[in-house]
């Protein structure tokens, strides 16, 4: 068998060569947004997700010629993790290397479970804690008397290959919008702003992350810029923490950001958000294999931390599909295929996770809720309620192993804990009841919009955030707009027709009529005459008909991440 050195330096070459293929897809996103060529960026997105399991894949065909004698002999890998962490030892993204070992080992040799003796393990520690380099930023002193001048200079190092338009203009309104948010901090002037280097993309807009800091504290500050036929201009400032959480939110797309290294970055996103936990942010800055990896070592550090919780089935209506269970103390939730599917569910186990998998790709535009797969999960069998026990055992089997004192799920879905929306709908009154079934519809257009259509728009399948934004997170009918075939519900000619406990006409599987949706929506009249009021082009299907020719021609409508309230003047 080779050197494990060498071994180890080959896994380290690998993981570069992933990196540096990814930091190249990553910059493309600039001349996307200088092109306004949205289709290519949409490519981009879906190319970048798949390079991690393609390296990994490559990396695995060379070592498994380098090893061809002794291909899955597993001692000698002991010495190859200590190589390994020698190598890499001190480096700013330590963990990302870490984590592509561990799921390079796993898959080469089919690890169950978790094998400490040849991966990195370490559940008791917070990964960035160890990290103290700076991320690279630019840090401007606000002038006092002229602070748009500061702003010019901050526009102007930030140069693309098409001019802003009226620079000027986008300089002052973002001084004044940002001296206005100020305000409430009980009257002091701007007094200075940093910004990271790197340039975040997402969809049709860039922008300028950092923070702003007033006489005694700061906020987060995110400057959105959006390419028009003019040129480039600052469309929004962000400075909430609300808001900026949502643009870094669970349920939206990958941001395209060429960061040199995450890790740093990552440790200032959290002076952002401090509530936002590690995992999210890797997560949406496209490195979903380590945000999994926080994911897991987080909840199992609160797991082991709180022996007294067991995992309960999560409120809300048992679904067909799937079996979703939680802790109560931590705010994620389990989701497990179930055996088999009442009617009138016609779908399959695959068919099931080609739609998650279908998802994971898509344009999630703050609307759909990100899930990741986990395989062959490991909890001890006492932690589960004896209820939820029985019922995985009953409806799950295929999913299910016993191991000792353990229970092995070969596939699980994690996803964050949302408050469903039928429970959300009862518990709340007045206003927020409103809100929420507005942003119901809302998130229904927004899905259509980006050529989904949610096929079961139930309220339980739509949870509510803690930001009290709508979110979907049941995928097993989801369609885009373009399969489906809008109708006009027939009027019945004849009294047979009109009495008829069913369609007296042909529905084929792919028709949808929209004038039947209040029917399985479940709104109570007063919601659903309001939400006929705001969205009522989603009952009308000339409106669909619309949407699906402007889908077709390419014409994406744009669908902004935040309300314009917070668009500058």
């Amino acid at each position: 068998m080779p050197r494990a050195d060498a071994i180890a330096a080959q896994i380290r070459d690998a993981f570069d060569d992933y990196h540096a293929r990814f930091a190249a897809i990553s910059r493309r996103a600039q001349k996307r947004f200088e092109t306004r060529d949205w289709a290519a960026a949409r490519e981009d997105a879906t190319e970048r997700l798949d390079l991690y399991d393609a390296c990994i894949e490559e990396c695995g065909r060379r070592l498994g010629a380098l090893l061809s004698s002794r291909p899955h002999e597993r001692a000698p890998w002991i010495d190859v993790r200590a190589a390994y962490a020698a190598l890499i030892d001190g480096l700013v993204d330590i963990e990302l290397y870490k984590t592509f070992y561990n799921t390079l080992t796993r898959r080469f040799f089919r690890t169950r479970g978790v094998d400490p003796a040849i991966e990195f393990v370490a559940l008791e520690i917070e990964p960035t804690d160890a990290i103290t380099t700076p991320v690279a930023r630019h840090s401007y002193a606000v002038s006092e008397t002229r602070p748009t001048a500061t702003f010019m200079r901050v526009l102007e190092n930030y140069r693309f290959a098409v001019p802003y338009a009226h620079r000027m203009r986008c300089a002052a309104a973002i001084a004044i919008r940002l001296q206005d948010d100020l305000a409430h901090w009980g009257g002091h002037p701007v007094r200075g702003i940093e910004l990271l280097d790197t340039v975040f993309y997402r969809e049709r807009r860039a922008y300028l992350v950092g923070r702003v800091f007033g006489e005694h504290r700061f906020s987060p500050c995110v400057i959105a810029l959006v390419h028009g036929d003019g040129g480039i201009r600052a469309e929004a400032v962000l400075t909430r923490r609300a808001d900026v959480a949502q643009l870094f939110g669970v349920s939206r797309s990958y941001f395209q950001a060429d960061l040199p290294t995450v890790g740093d970055a990552v440790v200032f996103l959290r002076t952002l958000l401090p509530n936002k936990p590690v995992d999210e942010l890797y997560t949406v800055l496209g490195r979903a294999k380590q945000g999994k990896t926080e994911r897991y070592r987080s909840f199992f550090r609160y797991f082991q931390g709180h022996p007294e919780e067991r995992l309960v089935r999560a409120e809300g209506t048992p679904g067909m599909v799937m079996a979703v269970f939680t802790l109560p103390g931590y705010p994620l939730v389990f989701k497990v295929i179930r055996d088999r599917f009442a009617w009138p569910k016609a779908t399959t186990r695959e068919q099931v996770q080609a739609q998650y998998e279908r998802v994971f790709r898509l344009d999630r535009i703050g609307r759909l809720l990100d899930a990741q797969p986990f395989r062959h999960l490991r909890f001890p069998r006492a932690r589960f309620d004896p209820s939820l026990l029985a019922e995985l055992r009953d409806t799950c089997a295929g999913s299910l192993a016993e191991d000792g004192d353990d229970v092995v799920l070969s596939l699980c879905y994690v996803q964050r804990r949302l408050r469903p929306l039928d429970l959300y709908l009862r518990e709340q009154a007045g206003e927020a009841v409103r809100e929420a079934a507005l942003d119901y519809g809302q998130a229904i257009v927004d899905l259509a919009r980006n050529d989904i259509f949610p096929g079961d728009m139930l309220l339980k399948n739509f949870g509510v955030s803690r930001h009290r934004r709508v979110v979907f997170y049941d995928y097993d009918e989801i369609r885009s707009v373009g399969e489906c075939r809008f109708r006009e519900w027939p009027q019945a000619q004849t009294y047979d027709e009109q009495i008829a406990s069913e369609p007296w006409f042909h529905v084929a599987p792919e028709d949808v009529f929209p004038e039947r949706f209040p029917m399985f929506m479940g709104l109570p009249g007063p919601l659903a005459a309001a939400l006929k009021t705001v969205h009522g082009q989603l009952f009308r299907p000339q409106w669909w008909w619309q949407l699906q020719a402007q889908l077709r021609s390419g014409e994406w409508p744009d669908t902004p991440p935040y309300p314009d309230a917070l668009k500058l003047a």
